[in-house]
């Protein structure tokens, strides 16, 4: 079920309405859980034994772990939820991709073997529920969060439907305590929350899939044959594409939470205005890298051990953040590319510093352009349908080379659109939408909402389920 979809308004509605209804606090939790459940099995109702067998199993072992006083079985207990989460992410997203290689291996070896066919369904947002899950029990081994005595408040917490399939990852110390004492939206909240919806299906159903979709496809599509233009063209167009609709995406999560009276982080923060690499993670996908900081770079030594083990561990985390994308060999080097750019600005940082460089506009400026830029090339590598493709469009860019598709109006599109993006997140970088739009007066504000909901009316875009559904 996605949320540009007229089943997801009707469903949601429903849920809202019955949300509203019904008194006991309780039983509203009820309602949510069963919503999550059927909002899950729109896709694929047997997947949610899945988030069943994860959502009981970590509850049961955090309360071991909180009250077991022997360290030793503590640990036990935390390796029996990271096996089995770990297990059943790697066994349907990464055991395809595991066998492919193995094969490979032994062929490279001289030996020749045909596994049987590998067509498993990878199921939706199981990267997503899984992280949560075991941050929770983590956060409980470490001693930084209690344990949950209710089931029902943890259930919701893991299934709870606005952010199940794509995120963002929330932590349980910030979703449980919001299931403690009745949540409902205010007038406010639910206007404001209402808007955000509109704003993130306009971001994904108007900017992402019917102005940069179409000249992604067309170029990475036709990977062998673009000339130079069309290939910056055509990265470029990603780089707006996969912000629109992700942003687009947690932007509607945020508004249904805040509408049902609960509050998300947020994922986006202006990311194209970054200062630097570092900058950049703390702004794009912010429950991801924010998670990977915490439960992987700093586990791994983090900037505790020297010099040396801090970069090594940049290079893990950011080469694991890649696969944790998918099962490809093209994420590990997109997540090693951002791992170097992080070291790169780690070495050069220092400098920076000394020389007081920042202070100044002109650099400011060309530190954020250089940032975009060499981010957006790194998207080749997550776009491109393999490495062959993704070699065409680097030769392509780097190379100048007549034009030889054509890309049609939406080019004249992106000319447009690029500039006014990296504009409003410069003007954005230290603020938020809230903030800017409270000061808009309600005759303004209903004209935009106005516009926007005309224009996903009559948006043309293909149907595209939103991308992070994949992952």
């Amino acid at each position: 079920m996605k949320f540009d979809s007229l089943t997801f308004i009707l469903f949601f509605l429903i849920v809202l309405a019955l949300h509203s209804l019904i008194k006991s606090w309780r039983l509203r939790k009820v309602n949510l859980l069963i919503a999550s459940f059927v909002f899950y099995a729109a896709w694929n109702p047997f997947y949610i034994m899945l988030i069943w067998i994860s959502t009981i199993l970590d509850w049961i072992l955090a309360k071991q772990i909180a009250g077991e006083s022997i360290q030793s079985r503590r640990r036990s207990l935390l390796f029996i939820s990271l096996g089995v989460n770990l297990g059943l992410l790697g066994y349907f997203k990464y055991g395809g991709f595991l066998l492919d290689n193995f094969v490979s291996l032994l062929e490279a070896a001289g030996y020749q073997y045909t596994p049987p066919e590998w067509d498993i369904i990878l199921p939706i947002g199981i990267s997503f529920y899984t992280f949560q899950t075991l941050s929770y029990t983590i956060d409980v081994y470490r001693g930084k969060l209690k344990p949950s005595n209710s089931l029902l408040d943890f259930s919701l917490y893991v299934c709870f439907f606005p952010q199940l399939v794509a995120g963002p990852i929330v932590r349980a110390a910030h979703f449980l305590p919001q299931c403690l004492s009745p949540r409902q939206a205010s007038i406010d909240q639910l206007g404001w929350g209402a808007s955000l919806i509109v704003l993130g299906l306009f971001s994904k159903l108007v900017l992402s899939d019917s102005i940069m979709a179409p000249i992604a496809d067309t170029v990475f599509n036709n990977a062998g044959s673009v000339g130079t233009l069309e290939a910056w063209a055509g990265v470029f167009a990603f780089s707006c594409q996969i912000f629109f609709d992700f942003s687009g995406y947690s932007t509607c999560a945020i508004g249904t939470a805040m509408c049902l009276g609960f509050i998300l982080p947020d994922n986006f923060r202006s990311p194209y205005a970054a200062i630097g690499f570092s900058d950049f993670w703390r702004r794009w996908h912010i429950s991801l890298s924010s998670w990977l900081r915490d439960y992987l770079y700093i586990p791994l030594g983090g900037s505790r051990h020297g010099y040396l083990r801090t970069l090594s561990s940049l290079m893990a985390t950011m080469l694991l953040g890649g696969l944790w994308h998918g099962p490809s060999w093209l994420f590990a080097l997109w997540g090693m590319i951002h791992g170097l750019y992080l070291v790169s600005e780690h070495i050069l940082r220092k400098i920076f510093s000394e020389m007081n460089l920042t202070n100044n506009k002109w650099v400011r400026q060309c530190l954020i352009f250089t940032t975009f830029l060499l981010v957006s090339i790194t998207w080749v590598f997550f776009r491109s349908a393999d490495l062959t493709s993704a070699i065409n469009i680097f030769t392509a860019m780097f190379n100048i080379t007549e034009t030889s598709v054509f890309l049609g109006p939406e080019f004249g599109w992106l000319i447009f659109t690029l500039p006014v993006l990296l504009i409003w997140h410069q003007m954005t970088y230290s603020t938020s939408i809230e903030d800017i739009t409270r000061n808009l007066t309600w005759p303004v504000r209903t004209l935009i909402i106005s516009t926007v909901i005309l224009s996903i009316i009559f948006s043309t875009g293909d149907d595209r389920a939103f991308i992070y559904f994949q992952f």
